[in-house]
């Protein structure tokens, strides 16, 4: 049996929005694809959570799924065209109580395309024609890509379509995927009715240095010699400022370091993603007889094969 949001989230009907977000919380660190490499059902299943929690955190979207189902998703959320129907259902039913055509007010597999290009003057299925009436305007889909910063910290666009400018605020912890609707710009109604929506689909670009695992960050952080052997602290650069670490006496190459939150933010609520830094020891470049023999002083202090351990 198909799960609805509720029931992907454990959560009653009644549930408060608290409830609801502490539920996707615990879920959603169950299931996470880092705490699951390589599980296809426990990636499936965020997936299902996610999608559930994106609804039911939404006051609008979750009245309207309350009342429709996920059949909601058929009128874009839109509250126009939900009234419309509304209009349309409480004016056009059967004598048995049922829709034109046989559906049912409780039917879960309501045919909602069907129901609305009935709306808006074509042939019903029982001969009968309906007077022309407004006709929503269709829905628009384009694609827009931002950067990995756009998508950590937020941001506001301006692009053009059909000639016209538009605003658009790009939320944080958005992923490559994600759609953003811009209510009423899509293409015009007929005959008063409501505008079609615009919906964006969003590419996030490569960062050339930082690395995006899901809602974490990885940067490579090249050191000295001198700061890997003594520690000290690095100051190193994160989107929206900087912040400087400490590293330990010894630190090796390949030792992450931690900064809780400093992640991709979660969207609606969902808790942030962690930025490591990756340290790496870099040597110089170009080395004199002076740092030679430093460096083959160094080398004295090994201990056995360093690679005894390395194998395959």
């Amino acid at each position: 049996m198909v799960q609805d949001f509720y029931q992907r989230l454990s959560v009653a009907r009644g549930a408060t929005a608290d409830e609801v977000k502490k539920a996707y919380r615990k879920l959603a660190k169950q299931y996470h694809p880092d705490h699951n490499p390589g599980d296809k059902q426990a990636e499936e299943k965020f997936k299902a959570l996610n999608e559930a929690f994106e609804v039911l955190s939404d006051p609008k979207k979750r009245r309207m799924y309350d009342e429709f189902g996920e059949d909601a998703a058929k009128l874009g959320w839109d509250e126009a065209k939900a009234e419309q129907f509304r209009a349309y259902r409480s004016g056009g039913r059967t004598p048995g109580g049922g829709f034109p055509g046989g559906f049912s007010a409780e039917g879960a597999g309501v045919d909602f395309e069907s129901i609305l290009s009935e709306m808006f003057g074509q042939q019903r299925r029982g001969g009968a024609r309906r007077p022309a009436g407004p006709r929503a305007g269709g829905d628009v889909q384009a694609s827009l890509d931002v950067t990995l910063m756009d998508a950590v910290l937020g941001a506001e666009r301006q692009i053009s379509l059909n000639g016209k400018r538009l605003s658009v605020k790009i939320p944080q912890g958005v992923e490559t995927g994600s759609k953003i609707r811009l209510s009423g710009q899509g293409e015009p109604g007929d005959r008063g009715g409501p505008p079609g929506d615009l919906f964006l689909e969003l590419t996030v670009a490569e960062h050339p240095l930082v690395r995006r695992e899901g809602q974490d960050l990885f940067l490579d952080l090249p050191v000295t010699v001198g700061e890997a052997a003594l520690g000290g602290e690095v100051h190193v650069p994160v989107f929206g400022g900087s912040v400087t670490v400490t590293l330990k006496p010894g630190t090796q190459s390949g030792t992450k370091l931690r900064l809780r939150g400093k992640g991709v933010p979660g969207m609606r609520g969902a808790p942030a993603g962690d930025f490591f830094l990756v340290v790496m020891v870099k040597l110089p470049e170009h080395l004199d007889d002076t740092a030679r023999k430093a460096v083959h002083t160094l080398d004295k202090h090994y201990h056995g094969d360093v690679r005894a351990k390395l194998t395959l």
